[in-house]
């Protein structure tokens, strides 16, 4: 067992210092449990001199919980980001140690009867002369009391506690398999041949890191830019199809580490705790539980509107595939259909991705990124020099508007071994003005692009710019929040299937000819973009519209149908519920050895359970919003004033609808995103 640390220790653990941002460089792995440890024992301690006030006020009771939920978050946060971008063996055991103590403590807390009394009491005494947001704070305090459980008998909560902490070993478990098994294989090239399509930087990469173990040739690894590269560019067949059948076995009983990571009994134990804890709460299923705080409401709302969209789209996927299968001569495999996608799209608009990377170094892109947000919400964002990094990649920004600072982000752009794949957004600090103190608010923005090579930059894809615009959508979320309160501020207490609104929204910036040629330039040459590369790439935007939002279905109602139809006698189904969606709405055959399910982080270790349905509901969302811009201007200052003050400064303070109203005047309306994708309603053709 750990022991508590003495006062000068404390001292010394960078965890608990009161720097307005991270000393990463001092954190070690060994910082981490007794940093945790002594947190908790003295917000405990606060909080059971709160619960035991006569007569709690919203000042003597929930701002100092405010206060403890920030420095809570404010701890942890570099822990969990560098479990994520900078894993090792000993960071990761003081991390697995720390997350039944954050689970008990939450649990507590969220479970404690009189703190519920206290918040309730408030709200009866004081409401009507608090604030709007104040009484919002009591509101999602009060529910989220009721969703942990603080209503139940002493046994079912003790149950309930226990289901949270398994729950989130799990979670983390399935995630660690899923790195592993990514870092664990790597494809050796002994023919150059066989490199033949990929570009020129990945293959170099390859080179000296066969070079490296002392091997001749290249040696291709499992990083997400890799593999998206290699089935979208390679010519060789066989290397397709060994990266395909890699990436889609991670973690499961298929394919080169068969057995040595599975999570397929981890996602079995995943949803039986899931779905034990809705039932706690006499919930009928774990997403009835999840639409508790979405603007969903109920399950049926959200398969109907899926099977809307699913109706909509089929009829265009499934001509699009014909035409590709057409295209190529053959019956398509799973590994060939990015391949032979990029070709067709190539031949029809002249364009691919590859031949754009060229125009979109990192540092123009990024220049014409930060250019945007200035027109649009009258920032300002600068480089810091010399801050504490994590790793070298890493780099941090601030954000000022009229000369005040606002906040500031990480950048962490790069992919490398021991970092998760994707792209996210996360808090570093939450924005807070009590009277305890303030704090601007701070993200990690985090990618996984291709590195620069030692001549050049890092050159980017259209897709990836994509990306980079979309996190950083995320992030100006978190960073414009005018909100006071710690857990409303920022992407906090907003509904999740909102969350993506504003992500989604920026990314139609990255489409727009007036930001193309701003965030294009020629590594080489310095020039633009051509004015007909730049036609020809917005004339790609809904090739294969359809295909690409069946796909996105596939894995909605995939999840939601998991979390709606699990019961302990018959179990999670997984294979079998993926089977009869993909009936239902795939296009695109698949290999019975497909395990896509045992990498499914966003489901199974992120937020996103009985909720990827979100990314949908969401473009719904930002498309209309979007077309609010275009009908009075990309850049009208009234249009980007009203979405700034109803959508990204309020937070979880306002309900998103009524946000959504307020800015569009109107309840939110699917045609934009299927005009957006060309898609023709009624008949589900591409237009």
């Amino acid at each position: 067992m750990a022991r508590t640390q003495t006062g000068r220790e404390c001292m010394a653990n960078p965890l608990l210092g009161q720097d307005p941002l991270p000393q990463f460089r001092q954190i070690r792995p060994e910082h981490v449990e007794p940093a945790v440890r002594e947190l908790l024992s003295a917000n405990r301690a606060r909080i059971g001199e709160l619960a035991s006030l006569p007569r709690p006020t919203f000042a003597s009771v929930v701002e100092p919980l405010e206060e403890l939920h920030h420095r809570i978050t404010r701890t942890w946060s570099p822990v969990s980001h560098l479990n994520a971008v900078l894993n090792s063996d000993a960071l990761r055991a003081g991390y697995n140690a720390c997350l039944p103590l954050l689970s008990a403590y939450q649990t507590d807390l969220a479970q404690s009867e009189p703190l519920y009394r206290a918040y309730r009491t408030i709200a009866a005494e004081e409401g009507a002369a608090l604030a709007p947001v104040q009484r919002r704070v009591i509101e999602h305090a009060v529910r989220d009391f009721r969703l942990a459980g603080v209503g139940l008998t002493a046994e079912r909560k003790a149950r309930f506690k226990t289901a949270m902490l398994e729950l989130t070993q799990l979670q983390a478990r399935f995630e660690e398999n899923v790195l592993d098994a990514t870092n664990s294989w790597t494809r050796p090239v002994t023919d150059a041949q066989e490199l033949a399509g990929l570009n020129d930087t990945l293959i170099e990469q390859a080179r000296r890191r066969a070079h490296e173990q002392g091997r001749s040739g290249w040696l291709l690894s499992l990083d997400q830019p890799t593999y998206v590269a290699v089935v979208t560019d390679a010519e060789s067949e066989p290397l397709r199809r060994d990266f395909y059948q890699a990436w889609t076995t991670r973690a499961s009983d298929q394919g080169p580490a068969a057995g040595r990571w599975d999570n397929a009994p981890v996602m079995e134990e995943i949803l039986r705790r899931r779905h034990e804890v809705a039932r706690l709460l006499d919930f009928g299923n774990y997403a009835e539980y999840a639409l508790a705080t979405r603007m969903a409401h109920s399950v049926e709302e959200v398969l109907t509107f899926l099977h809307e969209l699913a109706a909509a789209a089929r009829t265009a996927a499934r001509a699009e595939f014909a035409e590709l299968e057409a295209f190529a001569g053959r019956p398509l495999a799973a590994w060939d259909v990015g391949f032979y996608s990029e070709r067709l799209q190539c031949e029809r608009f002249s364009v691919s991705q590859e031949e754009l990377r060229p125009y979109f170094p990192l540092p123009r892109v990024l220049a014409g990124l930060f250019e945007v947000a200035e027109r649009l919400f009258g920032v300002t964002i600068r480089e810091r020099q010399g801050a504490p990094v994590w790793h070298p990649d890493a780099r941090l920004f601030d954000i000022s508007a009229g000369g005040e600072a606002i906040g500031s982000f990480y950048l962490d752009p790069y992919a490398r071994p021991h970092k998760r794949s994707g792209a996210w957004m996360d808090e570093c600090v939450g924005r807070k003005r009590l009277t305890s103190g303030a704090a601007l608010p701070v993200a990690y923005l985090v990618c996984n692009f291709l590195p620069p090579a030692p001549d050049q930059p890092a050159l980017l894809t259209h897709d990836d710019v994509l990306t980079l615009f979309h996190e950083f959508g995320h992030g100006l979320h978190h960073l414009l929040t005018r909100v006071d309160y710690p857990s409303i501020a920022g992407i906090n207490g907003v509904a999740w299937d909102a969350v993506e609104l504003p992500s989604q929204f920026l990314e139609n910036y990255a489409w727009h000819p007036e930001v193309l040629q701003r965030i294009s330039g020629h590594f080489g040459s310095g020039a633009p973009l051509p004015a007909d590369k730049q036609a020809r790439l917005m004339s790609t935007r809904s090739f294969h519209a359809g295909l690409s939002m069946m796909r996105q279905l596939e894995f909605s109602l995939f999840d939601f149908r998991l979390h709606t139809e699990y019961t302990p006698e018959r179990g999670g189904r997984v294979l079998e519920i993926l089977a009869e969606v993909r009936r239902e709405v795939a296009v695109v055959p698949v290999p019975e050895w497909n395990r896509f399910p045992n990498s499914f982080g966003h489901i199974f270790a992120g937020g996103y359970a009985a909720g990827y349905y979100s990314y949908k509901w969401a473009e719904v969302l930002a498309a209309d919003a979007f077309a609010a811009f275009e009908e009075s201007g990309v850049f009208d200052a009234a249009t980007a004033r009203r979405f700034l003050e109803a959508i990204l400064s309020r937070g979880g303070s306002r309900d998103v609808l009524e946000a959504f109203v307020e800015f569009r005047g109107r309840r939110p309306d699917v045609r934009a995103l299927l005009k957006q994708h060309g898609i023709d309603r009624v008949n589900g053709h591409a237009a």
